[in-house]
């Protein structure tokens, strides 16, 4: 029973319990993908279908994660077959379950709010936008940033992380970002500046917002620029305009 209800492995060589972290960016990937599908279908189409399905698996995931063991985790069943032709990176495990509890806590305020309440608002956004943000980084960068948060709150920080980034004081040179490195980021930043404010890019999506009705010499408002019930039900009439070229 024991080997069941268990967090993190016991492997030696290291004082603490671990779990492989390249499992772990694995699940992060796999959930973001989900939650940003999830999230772009409640923001732009208003269908939060996808939302409440996807929060109440995450929600399910983590909980098996964090309070049994994470080797029965759906998201890190699949995680380990997709990586388990790599070389294991082994992490502390403390620090990974007080991020994952970060993230389950915020998946049951999403599932309080919009799947048992049906709230729709800022609040879900912001939780939304924070679950994506702590995947992200996991995925993307291996940055645990529930992870930094743990070391506030314990005197013993973490240790085995993702990197070695907990012991690493010095970087390598080419790790190191030069004058001329920081110059292209800049220059790319007004590049892409200039492509939003470019009138060839904003042309494209210009659609007439009203027709003259020749017989009546009255303006009429063109029919592809009334905002479904939807986007009104949830206040989202003028970003539904904005982003139909109506404004």
């Amino acid at each position: 029973m024991g080997k069941i209800f268990s967090f993190g492995e016991i492997v030696e060589a290291y004082d603490i319990k671990v779990l492989n972290e390249r499992e772990i960016r694995a699940s992060a990937g796999i959930m973001f993908l989900f939650a940003i599908i999830s999230f772009l279908n409640s923001w732009l189409v208003g269908n939060f279908l996808y939302t409440k399905i996807f929060v109440v698996v995450f929600m399910v995931d983590f909980f098996i994660r964090i309070f049994i063991n994470p080797k029965y985790a759906p998201s890190l069943i699949i995680a380990r077959l997709m990586v388990r032709n790599q070389q294991v990176e082994y992490v502390g495990a403390p620090q990974k379950r007080f991020a994952w509890l970060i993230g389950f806590v915020l998946a049951v305020v999403m599932f309080y709010l919009i799947v048992i309440n049906n709230v729709i608002g800022p609040l879900n956004l912001f939780v939304c936008l924070t679950c994506l943000v702590l995947l992200f980084f996991e995925a993307a960068f291996g940055i645990c940033l529930g992870c930094m948060i743990y070391n506030l709150f314990h005197k013993e920080k973490a240790k085995f992380c993702p990197g070695n980034s907990c012991t690493v004081n010095q970087r390598e040179p080419i790790q190191k970002i030069g004058v001329m490195q920081f110059a292209i980021i800049a220059v790319s930043a007004f590049f892409l500046y200039g492509v939003w404010n470019s009138t060839l890019i904003h042309k494209s999506y210009a659609k007439p917002i009203e027709l003259m009705d020749k017989n009546t010499n009255l303006e009429i408002i063109n029919k592809d620029c009334v905002p479904p019930q939807w986007a009104i039900n949830i206040g989202h009439a003028e970003k539904w305009k904005l982003h139909h070229g109506c404004k």
